[in-house]
């Protein structure tokens, strides 16, 4: 059983109940008229991200480390009513998860989602074979037994449209009835149960509303006990202090509220309060190192404050005091473009414009709301943000911004990207992270994940280490940022990058050292957007610029304690063997994209990087000299001149 499916319209619920109650004829059969009625609540999609949210093979419990939450509580004498299946919790909606999938497939078991073309589970009748996996994609199989896909028809359904509610009904009963208690053999039932639970509680107030009833009836008797032994799987298996845990114990409280359960709404309480604060830290991290992620916390979050509050709890003020940190975090972790900068297993995303919170003016791009106070970020969870301004003399995107990476080892949606930099100026991308290759265990994600991705200092002749990376130094004035990394990137390496960013000429100088044990090769990438065209005019300089555009990056290396070999300038882009050269804007995308390696071989390496973005017909100029035993480069930036120092013990400084 399984089949693509070729040129079937997909329409939205809305447009698809339209053509039922009017008696349009729909996929093979005319469908008879029948009253619309208002229809369940269904809350707005959360920016979850689009695809599958694990690693196959891998633990995904993350322990809640830091002391609970002691404020997040039952509220003595307050609930609803028992078992009405509307008014206690609200219908969470099916995060975009659904939008391919129109009630006319839905009568025909067909099952859409991303860019896969839309295929036939079932037999027609709603006997699904939910074994099937046809694009062997993680993400399609965890959304196929997530049951979101069934959302449209669950709209229509509880509209009056009968068909639908019998169908997506049907496609329900079947799944509980091929996967029996426990399901946890099965990675994509298992990882999936939090938005399964969530699917059937939208469809149990589907029944009563669509049915015109105002409690189950007995013939759904089935739903309740799924629905009890998925709040027995959650409860089981909480997977701790990130998202999944978070949308576990929402589900979980949901199914306590609609089977008046108080077992599992404490459970639940407990878990949110013992969450929150390994989740969301003092300073507003994220523990899942992913901007997006990040992003989605924080609507997430939000939401298990409105469950509570609207079941009989008191979600106290932990949450919302850290979703308030978080916010400004976000803002901060806000590019001159508007989006979010692209760290982890992130997409290039917007981000969300937020009222009442610093959110409004970043994701508006300084449109509307307060401008954020601070200008740059250093967090101890391993992020710095920075920028040169909000917009205040120049334009949002015509504001340069940047995110460097260190602090704790890789872990959940993180990549092996300490010391990297981000960065946009003159409206546009100027470096750029390797992006976000989706969830298959194949050698793009092993890629993606990689140092070799972002835009660092790397070492290929040794595995990485995952090592830890300190902020050792830091130096923050008006008119430029100073920042000092070190870490063991492999066994007998040591590495240490100094960053310095100014303003006014917009650029940022790199100092890579490293010293190693062996003889190794020491490679400092520097990634280009994909849209640009890349040349190396010498050992010391190359260009990248997109044609026609108005900006061009002028990318350099200063002879500095090292002179330049022959190919200390090499250029990579779409690469097989080994992959190099590319970026992931979204899983289903993967761009060429040009990378510069600024390479050294021996046991030690100094890199003295020069990144400046400049009008199309701009150009650099530089010249170093030695003031005592600080070296000093002056520069002439598209006819600005400026000059940095670099002191005996590594640290750059702005030449006053």
């Amino acid at each position: 059983m399984g089949e693509v499916v070729k040129g079937m319209r997909v329409v939205s619920a809305a447009v698809g109940f339209a053509l039922a109650v009017s008696g349009v004829v729909v996929g093979s059969q005319a469908v008879a008229a029948e009253p619309v009625k208002p229809g369940i609540a269904v809350l707005p999609d959360l920016p979850e991200l689009g695809f599958a949210q694990f690693d196959p093979g891998t633990s995904n419990v993350v322990p809640a480390a830091k002391a609970a939450a002691n404020d997040v509580k039952s509220l003595a004498g307050k609930g609803a009513a028992v078992g009405t299946g509307t008014g206690i919790y609200t219908c969470p909606g099916f995060s975009t998860v659904d939008d391919a999938t129109s009630v006319a497939q839905l009568q025909a078991d067909t099952y859409a989602w991303g860019p896969y073309a839309p295929y036939k589970v079932g037999n027609g009748n709603g006997n699904v074979n939910w074994r099937l996996n046809p694009y062997k994609n993680p993400s399609w199989y965890m959304w196929f037994h997530s049951l979101r896909w069934l959302g449209q028809g669950i709209i229509a359904g509880s509209q009056g449209n009968t068909a639908a509610l019998s169908r997506v009904t049907a496609i329900t009963k079947d799944w509980v009835t091929d996967n029996s208690y426990s399901w946890k053999a099965d990675i994509g039932a298992y990882e999936s149960t939090m938005h399964r639970t969530n699917v059937l509680l939208c469809l149990r107030q589907a029944v009563i509303s669509g049915l015109g009833v105002t409690a189950l009836p007995a013939s759904y008797a089935w739903l309740d006990t799924a629905l009890v032994n998925h709040a027995r799987f959650l409860t089981a298996n909480w997977s701790g202090a990130w998202n999944h845990g978070t949308e576990e114990s929402i589900g979980l409280f949901g199914v306590g509220c609609t089977l008046n359960r108080n077992d599992y709404k404490t459970t639940a309480q407990s878990r949110l309060a013992a969450g929150i604060t390994t989740s969301i830290d003092t300073q507003g991290s994220t523990n899942e190192q992913s901007t997006a992620y990040a992003q989605f916390n924080y609507a997430l979050w939000g939401r298990a404050v409105d469950a509570l509050a609207a079941c009989g709890a008191d979600p106290g003020t932990t949450i919302t005091s850290r979703r308030e940190l978080l916010a400004g975090w976000l803002a901060l972790a806000t590019n001159s473009l508007g989006k979010l900068h692209q760290l982890g297993d992130s997409e290039v995303v917007a981000t969300n414009p937020i009222a009442g919170t610093p959110l409004l003016y970043a994701g508006t791009k300084g449109v509307e709301g307060p401008t954020p106070v601070r200008r740059i970020g250093t967090f101890t969870a391993g992020y710095v943000f920075g920028r040169t301004g909000w917009g205040e003399t120049r334009t949002f995107a015509q504001e340069s911004t940047y995110s460097i990476r260190y602090g704790a080892s890789r872990a959940l949606h993180g990549h092996s990207d300490h010391t990297a930099i981000t960065y946009t100026s003159r409206g546009r991308e100027i470096l750029i992270d390797g992006g976000h290759a989706g969830y298959q265990n194949d050698v793009w994600r092993t890629w993606a994940k990689s140092p070799y991705a972002a835009s660092a200092m790397t070492t290929p002749l040794a595995p990485d280490s995952n090592p830890v990376t300190k902020l050792t130094r830091s130096v923050i004035s008006p008119s430029s940022e100073f920042y000092q990394f070190a870490d063991v990137p492999g066994a007998g390496i040591s590495r240490n990058r100094a960053v310095l960013v100014l303003k006014d000429p917009d650029l940022i100088v790199s100092l890579d050292r490293a010293s190693s044990k062996k003889a190794q090769q020491f490679q400092t990438l520097w990634h280009l957007p994909s849209d640009q065209k890349a040349t190396v005019y010498s050992r010391t300089t190359a260009i990248g610029m997109k044609p026609g555009d108005a900006t061009r990056t002028i990318l350099f290396q200063v002879p500095y304690l090292q002179a330049l070999p022959a190919g200390a300038i090499l250029l990579k882009q779409g690469k097989t063997s080994p992959i190099q050269g590319w970026h992931y804007p979204n899983i289903f995308t993967r761009n060429p994209a040009p990378t510069l390696l600024f390479a050294r071989s021996g046991t030690s390496a100094s890199i003295l990087s020069v990144i400046a973005p400049v009008p199309a017909t701009g150009s650099v100029q530089y010249k170093g000299r030695w003031s005592g035993t600080t070296y000093i480069v002056d520069l002439v930036v598209a006819g600005k001149k400026v000059s940095f120092g670099i002191t005996a013990g590594g640290s750059l400084y702005r030449v006053p």
